[in-house]
């Protein structure tokens, strides 16, 4: 049996090795930057695009220092799930929850959508750079282009960020064309976009160890013998860069 979708995740993994390389060392250097300053680093995505954030946070081997924004009326447990879409698109919801966030100058703050068309993105990415923050947008570039904003601004995403990262999936994010049907299946944009995001975290760690950190600001598992206490000593080590609660 063979599964087309392993083929296409390949194939878009090549993509993405040969055209963000030098966008995912960039940002890489913000990071390190960021975290050896003590600066503070957020990540933001709605509905299945705020997976990402929850990828990034509050897991073994991930940064201690990733503070997500969520909106909880974009989370996947809403019912009805539609309201998601609802407020993906309302107009004004980015603003206020950029509002009740810490993000200040030099912060770095990362938006992930895959279309890049929709209000809630858009402003939370402009209003993080009104903050002076440094926005990193994880999108498909050509999907962005193919449709028109949602915003009164005429924005998209990838017209916003300082920095772009490309996921290279299909149009509409499912990769999969079967004859029987004109709506494709398997979306792609989860695991390339967590693909991209664990590399930069690797790369990250990588070089604070070349910068001379002994303890980079790493989780270690929680169910391991001995991780949450080696946890709390690092949350204490980083906890100016760290909003979100830690007991």
């Amino acid at each position: 049996m063979t599964f087309t979708y392993i083929d296409k995740i390949r194939e878009i993994l090549a993509k993405v090795e040969e055209f963000e390389n030098g966008t995912m060392e960039q940002v890489t250097k913000q990071l390190v930057v960021a975290i050896l300053e003590k600066r503070s680093i957020f990540v933001f995505g709605a509905s299945h695009a705020g997976i990402l954030s929850e990828e990034l946070f509050y897991r073994a081997g991930g940064l201690m220092v990733i503070n997500p924004i969520f909106g909880r009326d974009m989370m996947l447990d809403t019912s009805p799930i539609t309201q998601t879409s609802r407020m993906e698109r309302l107009v004004g919801y980015g603003t206020t929850l950029v509002e009740g966030t810490p993000i200040k100058e030099r912060d770095i703050l990362i938006v992930h959508s895959v279309s890049g068309r929709n209000p809630v993105s858009i402003e939370v990415a402009m209003e993080g750079k009104k903050r002076g923050a440094i926005v990193v947008a994880l999108t498909n570039v050509t999907y962005s282009k193919s449709v028109t904003s949602r915003h009164p601004s005429g924005l998209r995403l990838f017209e916003i960020a300082d920095f772009v990262l490309d996921n290279h999936g299909d149009i509409g994010d499912a990769c999969i064309s079967l004859e029987e049907m004109d709506q494709k299946v398997a979306a792609t944009s989860t695991v390339i976009g967590a693909t991209i995001l664990n590399s930069i975290v690797a790369k990250v760690t990588e070089e604070l160890i070349r910068h001379g950190v002994e303890k980079p600001p790493i989780f270690y598992s929680a169910n391991l013998d001995g991780g949450d206490e080696l946890n709390k000593a690092l949350f204490q080590e980083y906890k100016d860069n760290i909003h979100y609660k830690f007991v």
